[in-house]
């Protein structure tokens, strides 16, 4: 709907909505911009802590993706009159020790009444203008690296059902309430040659691979095997639990997909997974990719090397 809208010419805005990219940046100075996100959503588990905990991560994760550092929080806060209040108090708790954990300041909010709670922050981080990290900068002949498994959005689902084994939401609860923090500050390092950046959140792999493979003008292939999923994740897709979100993602992005490999069902399903606070897709120099990869572990992250980017052709993204 932005798209419809006129454009606003301000020389100082870096990336912004047009670029289908995670957040926006603004320059205020020679060396320094301003990157801007906004992220909420309603409850995906059950505890009230856990809830403000995965809203906070996920809200930080667009500051990370774009290779910033957040610096101030707003939250944003929709919650029922009859509801109690200790509720409430434990989603902004929450909330309240990730962002700290990010060495991020909430600064205020904004709340108001509906039917249903929802949760979630205005994030504003600081970065170096020469050093911003978009979906557009990938080249043909990097490594494609992921840092999380798939599946928490049929997991959710799951969840939501009450059809959720314990060590499913478990793993699920430990891919959302961890911060992409550790991940981004191996790539702000300089170490590696790292291009392109973006998180794997609401459009699913496939979704953000695609905004990543258009906007550099390549293509993406992924090597199926080399794709972590979350454990329990397949087993719900078996049993049907499959959000809209999943469904949507799928009707818009598969036809620019080819299928080179014979991979189960559940993982194709997967491939379009809504993910909440998901991992970094990282589009990185492949000479760097085995040292990057090992840093990244070496720091708690289980990243792996999933695909290659190549010189543009069809179909857009091959699945080997």
């Amino acid at each position: 709907m932005l798209g419809k809208l006129a454009r606003q010419h301000d020389p100082n805005v870096l990336v912004g909505f047009d670029h289908a990219d995670d957040a926006g940046v603004y320059q205020i100075a020679p060396d320094q911009a301003l990157v801007q996100t906004v992220d909420f959503f309603t409850p995906v588990v059950d505890d009230a802590y856990v809830f403000g905990q995965i809203a906070a991560t996920n809200a930080l994760s667009d500051v990370y993706a774009m290779g910033g550092k957040p610096l101030t929080a707003l939250a944003l806060v929709c919650f029922p009159e009859k509801a109690e209040l200790s509720i409430l108090e434990r989603i902004l708790a929450g909330g309240l020790s990730k962002m700290m954990e990010a060495g991020c300041t909430v600064i205020g909010g904004h709340s108001i009444r509906d039917e249903e709670t929802k949760f979630g922050y205005s994030v504003t981080g600081l970065i170096d203008p020469k050093k911003v990290l978009t979906n557009g900068g990938a080249r043909a002949g990097d490594a494609l690296v992921l840092t999380k498994a798939l599946g928490t959005g049929v997991i959710s689902t799951a969840i939501k059902k009450g059809k959720a084994e314990p060590a499913w939401i478990e793993a699920a609860v430990q891919s959302m309430t961890t911060l992409n923090k550790k991940a981004a500050e191996v790539v702000q390092q300089g170490k590696f040659r790292v291009h392109s950046m973006t998180d794997v959140t609401g459009f699913g792999l496939i979704g953000h691979a695609r905004e990543m493979a258009l906007a550099s003008n390549v293509a993406l292939k992924f090597y199926s095997k080399d794709i972590r999923v979350l454990p329990g994740a397949l087993e719900c897709v078996r049993s049907g639990y499959v959000p809209s979100g999943l469904v949507a993602n799928r009707e818009f992005a598969e036809c620019v997909v080819g299928y080179e490999a014979a991979i189960s069902d559940e993982l194709k399903t997967l491939l379009f997974d809504p993910q909440t606070a998901g991992g970094l897709l990282v589009s990185v120099a492949s000479e760097d990719c085995e040292g990057f990869v090992l840093e990244l572990e070496g720091v708690g992250v289980p990243a792996r090397c999933i695909g290659d980017v190549t010189e543009t052709q069809k179909p857009l993204i091959r699945i080997c």
